[in-house]
């Protein structure tokens, strides 16, 4: 009887064949990746939105939060389990995803104003080194998001690809299924 995998090698094959059945496991893990890291990132950007105090910044911290989970919940539901493609939940995926963008770019945009006004900028440095923190974290965001949507919308580009893959163990004896005879005795 041939050896059968065990250790790291069986756990990895496990992954893979769970993901070979639920490719779209991959965009969700990066847009929950973006959400975890926004949602662990919120002191400085509280801290920000607190010192600036431009328009609607809050509102737009308020909203990243929002549309992180209903993003989330959309999508999950966009891929039901042995379902077709929910495509009004994708739509409001994409829809979701657009408008965490539109918010990220928002308050970037917030921030730059207030470090290159010309009356009082603020110093991202010193005491107000969150406010640089919080840049680059609505920056990294960003482009977090613009991967997890490219993945979600490149799905049907490499679900086949991740399909080809082989899981298969290999098993002695099996290979010889000719040479097995059936016969009609009881026995």
């Amino acid at each position: 009887m041939a050896k059968q995998p065990s250790g790291i090698h069986e756990f990895f094959r496990k992954r893979l064949v769970s993901l070979k059945r639920k490719p779209q496991l991959i965009a969700m893990i990066v847009l929950f990746v973006a959400f975890i890291y926004y949602s662990f990132n919120l002191s400085p950007i509280a801290n920000t939105t607190a010192l600036i105090n431009g328009p609607h910044m809050g509102l737009a911290g308020f909203a990243t939060m929002l549309f992180s989970v209903l993003g989330l919940v959309c999508f999950m539901n966009a891929f039901p389990y042995r379902k077709k493609t929910n495509i009004p939940m994708l739509v409001l995926t994409f829809l979701m995803i657009a408008l965490l963008i539109f918010c990220d770019v928002y308050y970037t945009g917030r921030i730059t104003n207030a470090l290159t006004r010309a009356d009082s900028p603020i110093d991202p440095t010193g005491k107000n080194a969150f406010v640089a923190t919080a840049q680059t974290v609505v920056r990294v965001h960003m482009i977090l998001l613009i991967v997890g949507g490219a993945l979600t919308a490149l799905l049907p580009v490499y679900k086949p690809l991740i399909k080809k893959i082989n899981t298969n163990i290999d098993v002695a004896g099996n290979a010889d299924m000719k040479a097995i005879e059936l016969s009609g005795e009881d026995g």
